[in-house]
């Protein structure tokens, strides 16, 4: 069955704007490039701000999803490291040009707060799954352990855009490595 004009919209936004930008990408740009008159959109998204809203909101519940289910999955013991695998799996696969949220953070802090706060809360709904698999793998100073595996993934949305995803992914892995077996050394 054919994707809704919705939901195809939606697609080729996010596409575009993950690639281009937020507001290097205008509305004909998305109209043209989804094969759809102005109209279509206006009918679907009040503006340009509820699409980019539609947008992230669908990333964001995709994106936690994916985390959720790789840590459901997790033999006892390891849902942190299936939550860091499902996140680098995920930059890997959707997020080759850096983090979606993080540039929906860095172009709207000044010109749309209702944007910036819907990107600052994906992020910290990502600590707070972090800190849950923490939780749940019974490793002491969760909440602590939690802030350096989420600075450690963030950075990784980062240095994708730098040094590739290989890189990424690899200095990540070996970087989460070091901090659970310090954690795990040092359950006190």
């Amino acid at each position: 069955m054919p994707a809704s004009k919705r939901d195809h919209l939606m697609t080729t936004a996010e596409q575009l704007f993950h690639e281009q930008g937020f507001h290097a990408t205008g509305i004909d740009r998305i109209v043209s490039a989804a094969g759809v008159v102005r109209m279509t959109l206006y009918n679907h998204f009040s503006s340009k701000e509820a699409l980019i809203l539609a947008v992230l909101e669908a990333r964001h519940q995709r994106f936690i999803d994916s985390l959720d289910a790789a840590v459901a999955r997790a033999p006892a013991g390891h849902a942190t490291r299936a939550l860091t695998e499902a996140h680098g799996h995920w930059l890997e696969t959707f997020s080759q040009h850096g983090c979606i949220m993080l540039k929906a953070m860095g172009e709207f802090a000044e010109h749309s707060a209702t944007i910036h706060a819907m990107a600052l809360q994906a992020k910290l709904d990502l600590l707070r799954r972090i800190e849950s698999a923490v939780h749940r793998d019974g490793m002491a100073h969760a909440s602590s352990l939690a802030r350096q595996l989420f600075t450690i993934l963030e950075g990784s949305n980062n240095t994708v855009a730098v040094l590739g995803v290989e890189t990424a992914l690899s200095d990540t892995r070996a970087m989460i490595d070091m901090v659970i077996g310090a954690a795990m050394r040092n359950p006190s």
